[in-house]
């Protein structure tokens, strides 16, 4: 009974911090995969540098981001950090983005 008493406090320090620390981050990557795999053309991006841009192309673990006209940077998946707006339709976006180069 002595050990009960001895090992209760460890348990609860570890189900404390599996509570407030563990699972949230753990649902935090989950969310952020999430993210990942429902990037499309036309999303618009911050990288985790703090770059925006709009996503131009996308491949397997590469996407390529319109940071302004004619100035296109790669970027790895894992680097984008939140999308800022989604893209309804990739014809529009395709269409906005041409009128803006022959601006």
């Amino acid at each position: 009974m002595e050990y009960l008493y001895a090992i209760l406090p460890w348990v609860l320090i570890f189900g404390i911090f599996w509570f407030f620390l563990i699972r949230p981050q753990q649902k935090q990557k989950k969310e952020h995969q999430n993210m990942l795999d429902n990037l499309s053309i036309g999303d618009k991006i911050v990288t985790i540098g703090g770059i925006k841009g709009k996503i131009i192309k996308l491949k397997d673990s590469n996407v390529r981001v319109r940071v302004s006209s004619n100035v296109d940077i790669d970027f790895v998946k894992n680097a984008i950090s939140r999308v800022e707006e989604k893209s309804n339709s990739k014809n529009v976006d395709d269409s906005e983005d041409s009128k803006k180069d022959k601006e």
